[in-house]
């Protein structure tokens, strides 16, 4: 079949052909009614344009670009960016945006993507994940005039706007649970030691554990995966006066300490308790059930990719928190070892 032409759509709807472009890529110029005949023209002739070619004659690409400074296989491994990416990509489609996803190995490679993304007209805007402390990303896409979602805490001048969720609540929320339990040794094993929200989590874990007087706490450092969790795990399990509870900062690195406290013949939640951030379905298929802090991922991502349309659009938006985790009980939670034995 020969590809539909604007040249085509011109002629059939009865007008330039500057003003189908201008009508197709969304640009003032064309009268409302004129617009709307044009794209129902295009519509009813199948026409598609062109992201390159539209981005070589100043239209928008319509996509939307998404980095990720991890290892590849950490999409296949954690629920938590797929449901992400799923939630980014069912707003965006409904919009008529493509997701661009691309795997970077470290900060170069990154700004080397903004800036050929931008130099190219590749992407017409781009969220950002993953937020550092002293992160230089957020200005360098403000230079670069890339309108940019962040996806996480804040970063300081308020630019660009972030969609994040308070990690302090749930992390509260979890600790005193457990200590509501009876638990007074309690451990947490947390994410890569730089990321933003890994310091509000932590920040949390060290005040409420203050508050409620606990003294035998500490925190290890990993990078998510499942072994560093394992790893994790056994040097926690293996020192002497081992913690009764762990909390950890995702789901893979809590069902992977579930089998080493197995391994060591502990049982959960009879010697250990264990809570994981991010209740995805695995968590309800391990024996026990893992009790989990559960949030809408996927409505998460959604929000943001929302908030990044209406700034392509040109509306004005400002940083807006979405709706925090909370704790889901399940079977891996209970009162530790010497408060049953005094019960009884």
């Amino acid at each position: 079949m020969k590809r539909v032409t604007i040249a085509d759509i011109a002629r059939q709807a009865g007008v330039s052909k500057s003003q189908v472009s201008y009508a197709l890529n969304d640009r003032p110029g064309v009268a409302e009614p004129t617009r709307q005949r044009i794209l129902a023209v295009a519509a009813e002739a199948g026409f598609r344009a062109n992201s390159s070619a539209r981005a070589l004659a100043g239209g928008p690409s319509r996509v939307v670009g998404l980095a990720l400074r991890r290892p590849a296989q950490t999409l296949a491994v954690e629920p938590f960016f797929m449901e992400l990416v799923g939630g980014l990509e069912a707003e965006l489609s409904a919009h008529g945006f493509a997701l661009l996803l691309q795997m970077v190995t470290d900060d170069r490679a990154e700004t080397t993507l903004y800036q050929q993304w931008a130099s190219d007209r590749r992407v017409d805007g781009v969220l950002i994940c993953d937020t550092r402390i002293d992160d230089e990303r957020p200005a360098l896409v403000s230079r670069l005039a890339l309108p940019a979602i962040v996806i996480g805490p804040p970063v300081a001048g308020g630019s660009p706007p972030s969609v994040w969720s308070d990690d302090a609540r749930p992390m509260t929320e979890a600790v005193e649970y457990l200590t509501a339990l009876g638990h007074r040794r309690i451990a947490r094993i947390a994410g890569l030691r730089e990321l933003a929200h890994t310091t509000v989590r932590t920040a949390a874990f060290e005040r409420i554990c203050a508050e409620r007087g606990l003294t035998e706490t500490t925190v290890r450092w990993t990078d998510y995966t499942g072994a560093s969790g394992a790893q994790a795990t056994r040097e926690l399990l293996d020192a002497a006066g081992p913690p009764t509870a762990l909390i950890y900062d995702n789901d893979i690195m809590a069902v992977a300490g579930l089998a080493v406290a197995q391994e060591l013949g502990l049982t959960v939640p009879a010697d250990l308790s264990m809570i994981a951030w991010d209740d995805s379905p695995i968590c309800a298929l391990v024996h026990p059930t893992l009790t989990a802090l559960a949030h809408d991922i996927g409505a998460y991502g959604a929000h943001a990719a929302r908030q990044l349309l209406s700034l392509m659009a040109g509306r004005p938006i400002a940083s807006s928190q979405a709706e925090p985790a909370h704790l889901v009980p399940r079977g891996s939670t209970a009162p530790p070892p010497e408060i049953r034995m005094s019960a009884g």
